[in-house]
């Protein structure tokens, strides 16, 4: 991995994280750095950028600050990835990540040539949400 993909692996997170960057606009940059998908750990608070070559690199990203809860509920994680495809009003990534943790969401797995991300809980129950069109 070079410093490149380094750099932007963490500008995509950053720009998360402060709400400078959409879900798209991330996928973009990493995409045309050469990355195929990212992991975000909820329990650990890292994001880990994978390349196709088995390349990675594992970054701290912001503590949601609560536990996640013991039983998955899809229904409620659902709304908030609709919250965020809306960039419903007062969205924020943090607010996501919150809603998502107390969703019992575990941490995520978004695969570029998947056009998918897989939430998954604590008992390794999953939702599975394929980009939109």
């Amino acid at each position: 991995m070079n410093d490149h993909q380094k750099a932007t692996a963490r500008a995509c997170l950053d720009g998360a994280e402060d709400d400078t960057m959409s879900f798209p606009e991330i996928v973009g940059a990493l995409i045309e750095a050469g990355f195929e998908g990212y992991a975000i750990d909820f329990r650990r608070a890292t994001a880990t950028y994978y390349l196709p070559d088995g390349g990675s690199v594992a970054l701290p990203a912001h503590g949601v600050g609560a536990a996640v809860a013991p039983d998955f509920d899809a229904a409620g994680m659902r709304a908030a990835i609709r919250e965020a495809q809306q960039q419903a009003p007062g969205y924020s990534y943090r607010g996501f990540c919150e809603k998502a943790v107390a969703a019992g969401c575990a941490g995520y797995i978004v695969s570029f040539p998947g056009r998918r991300v897989l939430y998954v809980g604590r008992s390794a129950e999953t939702h599975v949400e394929h980009f939109p069109d």
